[in-house]
């Protein structure tokens, strides 16, 4: 039996090195992205080759001189088509731009006119730094009034208690990954509802812009993402004001309102720095511009997006299409799998995000033990059959499959780099915009 423990123990952690690759959580890996794009648009790329390709990909003239985001992209709404791009599935962190997907997500499931009364357990988990909308605990609200302080304020009390009535944040953060993964968003990798500086949290131009799309399908989406002001609750009969932080919107900061300009979503952390993803309609013809990470201040993203919808409106609309946005499904599945919403809400569900997707961790740890046990069988047939040289096996250096298992666990870091750690989260570095603070 002594002979016998160096051979399992390096057998079995060979087993379990081999069985890493189930729970390891890449959404937006290679293998996806071919399988996705294969379905949608015939390539191994999602969305077309082109897309997968560094730098400016375009088939006209024109374009904006002065474009310093990280990655940004043009796409006709109705058509799918993509006129121009720039580092499409770079990844890149969201900041509330992901809001997008958690409304697109959560959204359809409760009517406008559901009244909901907070309590403290709705608020005990949201990040130190976010930006509010000012929900309080003991005070009732309607849906569409938490809706509003999502869109307008970018208010992740607003987002923490949405989630936890669709059944808590761990719930909540599944069903937008199953989400983004049906709509064939496989750069994202979602850690937390609020798109806040999470380790791991990525997301592309290319799948901004597809949750863009996909929530503006929906007439109540469309609404909030265009409304400039609302009443909100202040507790009792009382109410304050609320105002649209989208700046092309309401035309705020010295910028002027877009002519056209339908929402969407916008962003910024110290990590993110500014990201935003405009739709606009101009004679007929609807355009979707995301732009990730200008260099300059926190007007550029706004800037920049003017500037490339004014390019597709103008000289884009001679432009070949690069590509195309994914539409969603596919041969795999008709809808995503999600589970649905229990009788009763629970306003007390799991308050922590989970780290890589949990449906994928629990998939992986269940062919993890399938593998072992395998093992485990069949080193016991081999003692009991008295085969010769099991101590010859235990050679030094059986630890790797521990090193294995460190390394090949985890996110994919951003494309064409190393995986950046969050920045230290510091509230006073986000901007101050007419009460509450400025980091969406």
């Amino acid at each position: 039996m002594r002979e016998s423990t160096p051979l399992s123990r390096r057998a079995l952690l060979g087993l379990a090195a081999a069985a890493v690759p189930l729970t390891a959580t890449a959404p937006a890996s290679a293998a996806g992205a071919r399988s996705a794009g294969a379905r949608s648009v015939g390539t191994g790329v999602v969305g077309g080759e082109r897309l997968g390709l560094g730098g400016v990909q375009v088939r006209a003239a024109g374009l904006p001189k002065k474009l310093t985001a990280q990655a940004w992209l043009v796409a006709d709404r109705d058509t799918g088509e993509v006129l121009a791009s720039y580092n499409a599935h770079r990844r890149l962190a969201p900041a509330s731009t992901l809001k997008m997907l958690f409304a697109d997500t959560v959204l359809p499931k409760f009517a406008p006119d559901q009244r909901y009364r907070v309590t403290d357990a709705d608020l005990t988990d949201i990040p130190s730094g976010s930006s509010l909308v000012g929900v309080q605990a003991g005070t009732t609200y309607t849906v569409e009034q938490l809706w509003q302080g999502v869109f307008l304020r970018s208010g992740n009390d607003a987002v923490h208690v949405l989630a936890h009535m669709n059944g808590g944040i761990a719930r909540t953060v599944a069903e937008m990954q199953a989400r983004a993964e049906y709509l064939h968003a496989l750069d994202t990798h979602v850690v937390s509802p609020d798109g806040f500086d999470h380790k791991g949290q990525i997301s592309s131009a290319y799948d901004l812009t597809l949750f863009a799309r996909a929530g503006l399908k929906n007439p109540d989406f469309r609404r909030h993402c265009g409304t400039r002001t609302a009443d909100f609750p202040a507790g009792g009969r009382k109410t304050f004001q609320i105002q649209n932080t989208d700046r092309l919107l309401t035309g705020a900061w010295g910028l002027r309102p877009y002519a056209g300009l339908l929402g969407v979503k916008n962003g910024y952390t110290s990590h993110a720095g500014n990201t935003f993803t405009g739709a606009a309609t101009r004679g007929g013809r609807t355009l979707l511009v995301t732009v990730m990470h200008p260099a300059e201040g926190s007007n550029a993203v706004y800037e920049q997006t003017a500037a490339l919808l004014d390019w597709g409106f103008g000289a884009g609309r001679a432009a070949r299409p690069v590509g195309l946005l994914a539409a969603p499904g596919g041969t795999k599945a008709a809808r995503p799998t999600v589970s649905p919403l229990p009788a009763e809400h629970s306003a007390h569900a799991s308050a922590t995000p989970p780290g890589p997707s949990t449906l994928r961790l629990a998939e992986g740890a269940a062919g993890t033990a399938a593998l072992l046990g395998a093992g485990a069988w069949a080193l016991l047939r081999r003692r009991r059959a008295g085969t010769a040289g099991v101590a010859a096996e235990a050679a030094p250096g059986g630890r790797r499959g521990d090193r294995a298992a460190d390394t090949t666990a985890g996110t994919v870091p951003p494309q064409g780099g190393r995986r950046r750690a969050p920045a230290p989260e510091n509230p006073t570095e986000a901007a101050s915009q007419q009460g509450g603070r400025h980091r969406r």
